[in-house]
């Protein structure tokens, strides 16, 4: 079963927000966006979110276009469409990935010394495996390798290093989605809205810690 890549690439200025709102969640400890703009040492300023950007003004995007379908692929096995929300292609997270490994922050750029060379070892163990690549496998053969990822032990030491590339992209994957508002709905946050009344903690936590309830409703 193919995963086809996005069409079209979202707008630069939509994903360099969207990658503030991950950092925002200290996935990584983003370096802040307030950096002076006078600075003239390390790697220079951060883009300016009100400006709109075309792919490359900023600094330029890493991954080739096998690595994009293996990213989809890989993004679409971790969040798949459900009943939570939609799958990970159409929220676009390939092009957030891209512009992940492609910043010039430190983190960001120790994240693409593990990110580029384990999705060339996905790719090598689906064409040693099932002789295609990992693209173009179908959803079971895609989980078996990700269940040897996922073994609490991996057999081999050549499984261990691509279960430690898999959970540096888990990681990535989940601050990209859970950074959109379907990411949001999918786990029942609303955001910053007001709301007319509170009542306090459910009961549920309450006993879980031994709490007695004292707001009154409204």
């Amino acid at each position: 079963m193919d995963t086809p890549t996005s069409p079209t690439r979202l707008p630069r200025r939509k994903v360099l927000q969207w990658f503030a709102a991950a950092a925002a969640i200290d996935l990584t400890d983003l370096p802040s966006f307030a950096q002076s703009a006078s600075a003239t040492t390390g790697y220079g300023t951060d883009p300016d979110l009100t400006k709109v950007y075309s792919p490359g003004d900023v600094w330029s995007l890493t991954l080739s276009d096998p690595e994009r379908k293996t990213t989809v692929a890989l993004a679409d096995l971790i969040f798949p469409a459900d009943e939570f929300g939609p799958a990970a292609s159409e929220l676009h997270l390939v092009d957030f990935i891209d512009e992940w490994v492609s910043a010039p922050y430190p983190n960001q750029q120790r994240d693409r010394d593990v990110v580029l060379p384990g999705l060339q070892w996905l790719d090598e163990e689906s064409n040693s495996r099932f002789q295609k690549p990992f693209s173009r496998l179908d959803e079971a053969q895609r989980t078996a390798i990700c269940d040897d990822l996922c073994a609490e032990r991996p057999a081999t030491p050549d499984l261990a290093k691509g279960a430690r590339f898999f959970e540096r992209f888990k990681a990535i994957c989940s601050g990209g989605y859970y950074s959109t508002p379907e990411g949001w709905a999918a786990i029942g946050y609303v955001g910053n809205v007001a709301s007319g009344i509170f009542t306090g903690p459910p009961q549920e936590v309450l006993d879980q810690l031994g709490l007695e309830q004292t707001v009154k409703d409204g």
